[in-house]
């Protein structure tokens, strides 16, 4: 269990996500000659570019074709490789579906898929590029593992856990916009598992992805209101810490989540199905209310879908006055 203290993420630095996934995927190919990766024209973008440096007789540029990727990835799969693609995730969760389900996850086979730019934050490329459905669909398909880290660190992490602790298909998701770089760079994360980063009692805060540290940010402003809450960073929506999650109710007994996703089927509706069925207590979801993004600054968009601090920490003192 690691406390927070008051004040502790002043002054932390900024880093892409993507940087993080860079550094992973060079890493694992170090370590495991059978990776290869597919570009799909934004290598540069989504954090790929180094390793075609590094590696080029292990690259391979297929162009904007997210559904030719799929189908090449469970081929070279089946060949005995560990093959990596990434491009926008919602491009790949939408377009690239049918040869995800059937070819990849269908084979069960060990694929291991970037789903950058994710949520609000991609900002003014709009409600066409923001992927706002991905977890949704990614964690309804059999056999695949949906990891989605906080920062830079943490993307590096579930990077390695993809090659070296799952044999399956694997979805990771990340943001395109800097975050604060705040987790430790060399605690190992576990799919299936989470990590409690703050503990009180009068509510529990779950979130993932760019959320997390959105989470610390706000039980920092509920303390100097007296309301000591506990945050749990679920960086594995599939497979998902049942026991952490229930155990944060029992603690709390009112749980709030967030996510830049829509609230049906995403991580929240994942938290609720655990509670539902083993310890029900209030939940509030705090997401996409059923609608498309637009163009806009990250931060714009964030006030104007009440993700920002100020809104979520108004959402949580109207649902602790609720009867």
């Amino acid at each position: 269990m690691q406390k927070t203290r008051s004040n502790f993420m002043n002054d932390i630095s900024k880093s892409l996500m993507r940087e993080g996934f860079s550094a992973g995927l060079i890493e694992m190919a170090e370590r495991h000659p059978e990776i290869v990766c597919l570009g799909l024209d934004i290598s540069k973008s989504v954090g790929v570019d180094k390793f075609k440096e590094v590696y080029p007789d292990r690259f391979f540029s297929l162009g904007i074709a997210e559904q030719n990727a799929a189908s090449i990835a469970a081929g070279l799969s089946l060949s005995g490789k560990i093959p990596v693609f990434s491009t926008y995730s919602t491009f790949i969760s939408t377009r690239s579906l049918d040869q995800i389900r059937v070819s990849i996850c269908y084979n069960n086979l060990h694929v291991i898929i970037g789903g950058a730019h994710a949520g609000i934050s991609v900002g003014p490329d709009g409600a066409s590029h923001q992927a706002l459905e991905d977890i949704a669909i990614m964690r309804s398909l059999p056999n695949m593992t949906v990891l989605c880290p906080c920062d830079a660190n943490e993307t590096k992490q579930c990077f390695v856990a993809a090659v070296e602790q799952i044999s399956g298909p694997v979805f990771i998701r990340y943001a395109r916009e800097a975050l604060p770089n705040f987790t430790n760079p060399v605690e190992k994360i576990f799919p299936g598992k989470s990590k409690l980063l703050k503990s009180g009692k009068d509510i529990g805060i779950i979130a993932c992805g760019s959320m997390v540290y959105t989470s610390l940010k706000v039980s920092e402003l509920l303390e100097k209101y007296n309301i000591y809450s506990s945050v749990l960073n679920l960086y594995s929506i599939k497979p998902i810490d049942k026991e952490a999650i229930i155990n944060l109710a029992k603690i709390t007994n009112k749980i709030i989540t967030l996510e830049e996703h829509q609230i049906s089927g995403g991580m929240g509706s994942a938290v609720s199905e655990v509670l539902s069925q083993n310890f029900p207590v209030k939940i509030k979801i705090l997401g996409i209310k059923d609608t498309f993004g637009e163009s806009g600054t990250p931060q714009e968009l964030l006030f104007k879908y009440n993700l920002n601090e100020i809104s979520i920490f108004n959402s949580i003192q109207k649902f602790l006055n609720e009867n």
